[in-house]
């Protein structure tokens, strides 16, 4: 009995051990697989692209568009918010200073208030010049679609248009003085086709002499004396105003609005130029009215910024009017 007992014993350690072994040798065998798997895994990776093994890599920042010139693609989009039916500025300027006259405006950008101006006052002609070719063909777009609008108009109706700051056109039907079917009334009474009366091209006013024969009732410099001011300094700035005075007849009007020095300190970085020229500047906005009376000649000023109403954030800019 004692042997038997002895005998079962040692049948069951053994198949104990063997039961042991076996799932110590299949545990071996698992973690070997695992192992050849993760070679396998790593094999793979190690082949696979740079941009693959990292993920998804972050996209690329858009470099940022620079301006130096002020010629932003957008400008009007910046300046006059979806809800305003036109630009606020167009509000304080006198009628008789456009009406039946030739016009002349400095930095039009994409020409929405070259165009409008032509719309609500009835120009002889006006001439919109811009430094950049890219905007003076936004300007000549905006004409096209303009008219093009003009010309929708139900026959036998008048159509007032107004450019919205993303240079879409729109209009309501009423009984209109200013344009109507791409055509527009001059101060005269005379009847002109739009495309005779507004006109865009490229310049660089303070270097160009394509303008020296020519001379205008009104000259307008929208926000655009410090963007000469930083890339011409000191002396294109005198440059300007005398150029201006040349270009006007007498009793003429030149409309200005100047941006503020903190403008220029925002803005100066946007160039190695205006950098190196804003560190030169000795004649500051607030002295550009003197200099134009009591240096360019100028015999009146008008200040009409205290009539500007629903102004941007931002663009709530002094509007200063001188009579040659």
């Amino acid at each position: 009995m004692g042997q038997d007992l002895k005998k079962k014993r040692k049948k069951r350690s053994r198949s104990k051990e063997k039961s042991v072994e076996l799932v110590v040798a299949n545990e071996a065998k698992q973690i070997q697989q695992q192992e050849q798997e993760k070679g396998e895994i790593a094999n793979e990776e190690n082949q696979k692209p740079k941009q693959q093994q990292q993920g998804n890599p972050k996209k690329k920042k858009k470099k940022q568009e620079s301006f130096p010139f002020g010629n932003y693609k957008n400008y009007y989009g910046y300046r006059i918010s979806n809800d305003m039916d036109e630009d606020p500025r167009l509000k304080v300027l006198k009628k008789e200073w456009f009406q039946g006259k030739d016009c002349l405006d400095i930095g039009c950008n994409s020409g929405i208030m070259t165009i409008h101006i032509a719309n609500k006052f009835g120009c002889r002609s006006i001439l919109g010049v811009d430094i950049d070719s890219s905007r003076v063909g936004d300007a000549q777009w905006h004409l096209r679609n303009f008219v093009r609008k003009q010309n929708h108009a139900k026959p036998g109706e008048k159509k007032s248009t107004s450019v919205a700051a993303d240079g879409v056109v729109h209009g309501s039907e009423e009984q209109s003085v200013s344009l109507s079917n791409g055509e527009a009334k001059t101060g005269s009474g005379e009847t002109k086709d739009l495309f005779q009366i507004v006109s865009f091209q490229k310049e660089n006013f303070v270097h160009t002499r394509n303008l020296d024969e020519n001379r205008y009732d009104t000259i307008l410099c929208l926000s655009v004396t410090k963007w000469i001011h930083l890339n011409w300094g000191d002396d294109g700035l005198i440059t300007l105003f005398s150029k201006i005075w040349r270009l006007l007849n007498p009793g003429g009007i030149f409309v200005m609005e100047p941006q503020p020095w903190k403008s220029y300190e925002k803005n100066r970085r946007v160039s190695e130029t205006t950098a190196m020229h804003h560190r030169t500047i000795v004649l500051r906005p607030e002295h550009f009215q003197e200099i134009l009376l009591d240096k360019i000649g100028f015999r009146t000023v008008e200040d009409l910024t205290s009539s500007l109403s629903g102004v941007s954030k931002g663009f709530d800019r002094q509007i200063l009017a001188f009579q040659k």
